[in-house]
C-alpha cells in the first residue's frame, strides 16, 4: 500500500510525522511523493493556533475536493485535541490519529483502507528513531528530547494537546545522535517544547549536552526552543568550551511587562531578559539571539505595548518573529479581560516587524569579512536566460527554515548537500548573507 503524507506545524510535528513515515514503512507501507498515487493521504495537522488549525483542515478539504475517492487520515495535534468533534463535522476526513501512540499509526492506517492487510505486519518492537526517514535538508535532523510540557503558558494549549513533561533517557538521545551522525548528519538541532526543562532521573539539559560532547566528530549541535525564565548558566559553559555547539540560543521572551507575563504564568521581566541576554552576550561574543513576542494578549494596553518596543529596542535580538494572541479554548487565557481586537493585535505586530528590519540588518552587517563554515543544504539551476546556478546554505547564525541563508555567489561547478565547507561572508543582501568560497578540490567536505 501507498501512502503519501501532508506535513503541517512545528519541527516537533515534524519529528513525529518521520516517526510515523518508519513505522509505516516497517510494516509494508510505500511512501510517495505524489499524492495521486497513493492509497491514503495522511494530514499530519497542527493544533496549536487558530490560524494553524484552519490550515490543516482546509487540506483536508482540498485533498477531498482534488481525490474524492481517496482515504484521507488526519493525524498529529489537531486530530488529538478535537478528534471527537472532527468527526462530527469533518466527514472529508475517513479517520483521526492523535500524537499519544505514534506506533499506532499502522493499525489505523491499515483500519482506513478497510483492513488492507487481513493479518497486518507487526513493526519492530523498538523503533530506532534514528533510522527513521528526514523531512528537513540534507545534513540536519531534528532530535526531540522531549514531549509534553510543565511551564503551563496561560495561552498555550501544548500541555492540553501533548500532556504533561516526558523526557528520553540519555542513554537514548545519544543513541540517536550516535545513529544520526553515523548516516552522515552534519547539524543535531536539539528540540523540545522547552529543553530547559529536560529532566530525567538524575540528569538535567547540561548533563545531557555534556553527554552529547563526548561524541567524537565534528558536526553541530543547536539548541532550540529554551524558555529564558529556566535556562540556566551552565549551559554557556559547555558552549564556551565545545565550539561544536553553536552560540544560537532560541528564547522565546514574549513580552517585556510584567503585567502581562505574569498574566502568560511567566516569572521574567524586562530587567531579568535584558540581563540574560547580557550575560550571553558577553559570555560568548559571538552570540545569535532569536525571540518570539506575542501580541494582543488579554489586557494588553498601549503603555504595555510601548513597554514591549522599548524592550525590542534595548534587547536588538539578531531574529525576532511574533505573532498575535490566539484565543484558544480550555486555556487559562480564554476568559482573561478585555480582549484586544484583532485589528489592533495585527497592528501592532505589523509595527514590532518593520522596526525589526533594521535591528536585524544592522546584526547581519557584522558577519561581513568573517570567514565561517557553511552548512550547504539546495541548489537553484540557472534559468535559460544565462543565469548561474545558486547554491543556498546556512551559517551558524541561521537556524533552519526560520532565519535567513547563506547565498553562494562565486561560480562553483559543484557541490553536495548536506556537507558543510569553509566561506567568508562578502556581503548582506536584505536578511541574506552572500558568502564566497575558497578554491575547492574534489570534495566539498572540510571534515
Amino acid at each position: 500500500m501507498l501512502y503519501y503524507l501532508d506535513p503541517f506545524g512545528c519541527v516537533k510535528n515534524q519529528v513525529d510525522a518521520e516517526n510515523m513515515m518508519a513505522c509505516l514503512n516497517n510494516a509494508g507501507w510505500h511512501s510517495v511523493q505524489d499524492a495521486g498515487e497513493s492509497d491514503l493521504i495522511i494530514v499530519n495537522s497542527c493544533g496549536f493556533i487558530q490560524s494553524a488549525k484552519q490550515e490543516s483542515i482546509n487540506a483536508v478539504l482540498e485533498w477531498r475536493k482534488t481525490f474524492p475517492d481517496k482515504k484521507i487520515l488526519l493525524a498529529g495535534c489537531l486530530a488529538q485535541r478535537y478528534a471527537k468533534e472532527l468527526a462530527e463535522s469533518l466527514p472529508e476526513a475517513d479517520g483521526f490519529f492523535g500524537v499519544d501512540d505514534i506506533a499506532g499509526i499502522v493499525d489505523k492506517a491499515n483500519d482506513v483502507i478497510n483492513s488492507y492487510l487481513s493479518q497486518p505486519l507487526v513493526p519492530s518492537p523498538r523503533l530506532l528513531s534514528y533510522k527513521r526517514p528526514l523531512l528537513s535538508f540534507p545534513g540536519s535532523a531534528y532530535i526531540k528530547i522531549s514531549d509534553g510540557c510543565n511551564n503551563n503558558c496561560s495561552y498555550c494549549a501544548i500541555s492540553i494537546i501533548r500532556g504533561s513533561l516526558r523526557c528520553r533517557s540519555v542513554s537514548d538521545i545519544i543513541e540517536e545522535c550516535n545513529g544520526l551522525l553515523e548516516r552522515g548528519i552534519k547539524e543535531l538541532c536539539i528540540i523540545g517544547q522547552d529543553i530547559c526543562s529536560y529532566n530525567y532521573g538524575d540528569a538535567n539539559l547540561s548533563d545531557l549536552l555534556n553527554a552529547i560532547s563526548e561524541i567524537k566528530g565534528q558536526f553541530w549541535v543547536r539548541l532550540l526552543y529554551m524558555h529564558p525564565d529556566n535556562f540556566t548558566m551552565p549551559i554557556l559553559d559547555i558552549m564556551e568550551k565545545d565550539n561544536r555547539f553553536l552560540p544560537y540560543f532560541d528564547l522565546p521572551f514574549q513580552h517585556a511587562c510584567k503585567k502581562i507575563l505574569k498574566a502568560m504564568n511567566r516569572s521574567g521581566s524586562c530587567e531579568k531578559y535584558l540581563e540574560l541576554a547580557a550575560i550571553i552576550r558577553k559570555w560568548l561574543p559571538h552570540a545569535v539571539i532569536r525571540t518570539t513576542f506575542l501580541l494582543g494578549f488579554p489586557g494588553e494596553t498601549e503603555e504595555d505595548f510601548s513597554l514591549l518596543l522599548d524592550f525590542q529596542e534595548k534587547l536588538a535580538p539578531d531574529w525576532l518573529g511574533c505573532f498575535e494572541y490566539s484565543r484558544e479554548e480550555d486555556t487559562a487565557a480564554y476568559l482573561m479581560k478585555p480582549q484586544v481586537s484583532k485589528k489592533i493585535a495585527l497592528q501592532r505586530k505589523k509595527k514590532i516587524e518593520d522596526r525589526q528590519i533594521a535591528i536585524t540588518e544592522k546584526s547581519l552587517d557584522r558577519f561581513i569579512g568573517q570567514n565561517l563554515d557553511i552548512l550547504i543544504e539546495e541548489k537553484f539551476t540557472g534559468t535559460e536566460n544565462n543565469e548561474k546556478d545558486i547554491w543556498l546554505g546556512r551559517l551558524y547564525c541561521h537556524a533552519p527554515e526560520v532565519d535567513g541563508a547563506a547565498v553562494i555567489t562565486n561560480c562553483i561547478s559543484e557541490l553536495t548537500a548536506g556537507t558543510i565547507i569553509p566561506c567568508r561572508v562578502a556581503a548582506r543582501r536584505g536578511f541574506d548573507l552572500e558568502v564566497e568560497l575558497p578554491c575547492l578540490s574534489s570534495s566539498s567536505e572540510n571534515f
